[in-house]
């Protein structure tokens, strides 16, 4: 978490929004740096972005639906986390990914964008909630892939990444995470596929279910 990683963001920042609207990356990665985070942190909107780019490198040119990622899923990947909270038991009110695609329209409303673009940012954010896309939908595809590439990496990242998200929740009682983690665990691996894209799903997809039935059987074991 260094000042010149920081760096290396605003520069890509810049590059997708422009000189101009520099202070709006900062910002957003500012949001990233806040103290509360262990896994959804700056590191992670790095990663991401790589994804996309990786994904968008092995895009198919052809078919009746672009297959180069659009400029709305890069921006998105900016917004998907912006806003983070872990909220405790009983807590009401819109979730981090609605508020987070609220606060995607305002920005980029702010900076001057087309309201069109700000518009679909603002719903392949919400995408991100249940990661859950029309087959036709490609950019929610990449977007949702890309944010759970983590799920498909080696064993020591796949552990750092799920002691990450523990300690986002630190303040949650050792049962009742341990029940709400596993209850996600096996919605994912009840899906036919827990990627969209064909890339990621031929790169990640047999480790991800590998990873998530050991955390599964960790969490379900443990005395």
């Amino acid at each position: 978490m260094t000042c010149a990683h920081d760096d290396q963001l605003v520069r890509r920042w810049v590059e997708l929004a422009g000189e101009p609207a520099a202070r709006f990356g900062r910002e957003l990665i500012s949001r990233y740096r806040e103290p509360h985070r262990r896994y959804h942190t700056a590191e992670h909107l790095a990663r991401m972005l790589d994804f996309v780019d990786f994904l968008e490198a092995g895009a198919e040119s052809s078919g009746p639906v672009p297959r180069t990622p659009s400029i709305a899923v890069r921006y998105a990947v900016w917004f998907h986390d912006a806003v983070y909270q872990v909220d405790g038991p009983g807590s009401s009110g819109p979730g981090n990914e609605e508020r987070s695609a609220r606060l995607a329209g305002e920005v980029l409303r702010a900076m001057g964008l087309p309201g069109a673009l700000a518009v679909e940012v603002s719903r392949l954010v919400r995408c991100t909630a249940e990661h859950r896309v029309h087959t036709t939908d490609h950019d929610g595809a990449v977007l949702c892939d890309a944010d759970l590439a983590i799920l498909g990496s080696g064993d020591r990242a796949y552990r750092r990444y799920a002691e990450q998200i523990r300690q986002e929740y630190r303040a949650v009682p050792e049962p009742q995470f341990r029940a709400g983690r596993a209850a996600v665990l096996r919605s994912l691996l009840g899906r036919i596929a827990i990627y969209n894209t064909a890339r990621a799903r031929a790169l990640l997809e047999s480790k991800a279910r590998v990873n998530i039935a050991a955390e599964l059987e960790r969490l379900t074991t443990r005395a």
